[in-house]
């Protein structure tokens, strides 16, 4: 057992008869939670597992299993339910797993997966090479069509847990509903781990019972019924689930009382959003992170906030600007991208751009063409728009999400004479064969193609992105606000 790991199963043993996980109905103690994820560890041992993929939804068993990986030694890899089969199946191929464990078994056969008691496991002939030390395998949400790998430490993601369960101590939470999926490494780590290092119960309902419906489509009324019923401490929000617990509120709803601290990342958070939850008396604080970084980097907190900013950097990371802006982190970065030559000690560049206000990280956006949707998945909007523009009725597609809950697409037929239904057909096509966060949920056919006249492509085809906002800029707003 890594030191660090040992160090943590100690901490959670000294919490003894304390609750420390619930489903809403049923819960385990401190004790009958090592108990039960010992149990798992046995089984894990039993049949050899190396990497061990879980794909199921959220509630106790998806913690019991992750915390037996951790404990027994074996790499971690969480399936999420919103990628596509596509994904998935590079995820577990990529990855090498050989031991799953999941609610519908059935969905893994055709990937060569056995029956083993209620473990899946196969035979993988040559898995690839892992950075050492690598305890989980987070992925990303497919920024060019396919995830992409984070190989983890255990004590990076404990130095993370134990930052967040050190800053937020003075708001005593002793109850955390998580809301975001625990295949996301920011409510596997921050919703999870930390609460249990403060000795706090994890509130762990099916997805559905929060209103989360896939990675883009979320009922309000369902999560404040297990507000009104659980009454949680804590909460962990996308900016696209505060924006709907906000203006619920705002239209009457009534307002969850036990509340005391409710972080928010994942993507841009409009400071005015943030305004009109603290108008409501709401505890939000916004924060930074990246799945290379462990999830969280920087977070606002009830004693050091900034609207507009998102925190301060956490007691484990460094965090410095390099000369163009962009935002470099040291500590608790990953080991490396699977499949890629590890990570020496050095700064990470983010990607993203930003400055310094008095200690607190304001953020500007990123050096890439991806964006990052309300719901926190990233895009990169090249992928598909050259999925797109493979349809027989489309020559141009440009695609914006960022900060959006649902994606606009502006499209160029390749001729005027087809009509609205056969660029459709062709919209629904690419959309069939994409994860939920990544299609085209509205559409607008362009007045003109993009070109160099116009200023809206370069002489060789290649989009101006940003003339293309500011182009746009009515329709997107009408857009968000219409989905506000």
């Amino acid at each position: 057992m890594w030191p660090a790991v040992e160090a943590f199963r100690g901490r959670l043993a000294a919490w003894g008869e304390r609750p420390a996980l619930s489903d809403g109905q049923r819960r385990w103690s401190y004790r009958q939670l090592l108990a039960e994820v010992e149990e798992r560890c046995g089984q894990l041992r039993a049949v050899r597992a190396a990497r061990l993929a879980i794909a199921l939804d959220n509630g106790p068993e998806w913690l019991f299993w992750d915390l037996a990986a951790l404990f027994c030694g074996v790499v971690c890899v969480p399936l999420p339910g919103f990628f596509s089969p596509s994904q998935q199946r590079h995820v577990l191929d990529s990855a090498g797993v050989d031991t799953l464990v999941g609610a519908q078994p059935h969905a893994f056969v055709a990937l060569e997966f056995v029956a083993r008691g209620a473990l899946l496991q196969r035979a993988v002939a040559a898995p690839a090479a892992l950075p050492d030390g690598t305890a989980k395998i987070t992925f990303t949400s497919g920024t060019t069509g396919q995830p992409k790998g984070v190989c983890l430490s255990a004590a990076a993601m404990l130095a993370v847990a134990d930052s967040l369960h050190q800053i937020s101590a003075e708001c005593a939470v002793e109850r955390h509903l998580c809301v975001l999926p625990l295949a996301v490494l920011l409510e596997n780590l921050a919703g999870t781990y930390a609460p249990l290092l403060a000795g706090a119960c994890v509130y762990l309902p099916p997805q559905a019972r929060v209103g989360m419906q896939g990675a883009s489509r979320f009922a309000a009324q369902a999560l404040f019924a297990e507000l009104e019923r659980l009454r949680p401490h804590s909460l962990i929000l996308l900016p696209q689930l505060l924006l709907a617990l906000v203006t619920a509120v705002e239209q009457g709803a009534p307002l969850p009382d036990s509340l005391r601290f409710v972080a928010v990342g994942g993507g841009r958070v409009a400071p005015q959003l943030l305004e009109r939850a603290e108008a409501l008396g709401l505890p939000v604080y916004e924060g930074y992170g990246l799945s290379e970084c462990a999830s969280v980097v920087c977070l606002n907190t009830p004693g050091a906030r900034r609207i507009g900013s998102v925190g301060r950097p956490l007691g484990h990371v460094e965090v410095r600007l390099a000369d163009d802006g962009e935002v470099l982190v040291r500590g608790a970065t990953f080991l490396g991208y699977l499949g890629e030559p590890p990570m020496g000690d050095a700064w990470l560049a983010s990607g993203d751009l930003g400055h310094w206000d008095d200690g607190f990280l304001v953020l500007h956006g990123r050096k890439k063409h991806q964006f990052v949707t309300a719901f926190g998945r990233n895009v990169n909007p090249e992928w598909v728009e050259a999925e797109l523009v493979q349809q027989a009725p489309i020559a141009q597609a440009w695609l914006y999400g960022e900060a959006l809950a649902e994606n606009l697409a502006v499209l160029v037929p390749r001729s005027a004479t087809l009509g609205d239904a056969q660029l459709q057909e062709a919209v629904d096509a690419v959309n069939a064969g994409l994860p939920d966060y990544a299609r085209v949920h509205r559409w607008l056919r362009a007045a003109q193609p993009f070109g160099e006249a116009n200023g809206l492509a370069t002489a060789n085809g290649r989009l101006r992105r940003a003339a293309l906002v500011e182009h746009y800029r009515g329709a997107i707003e009408t857009m968000a606000a219409a989905l506000s």
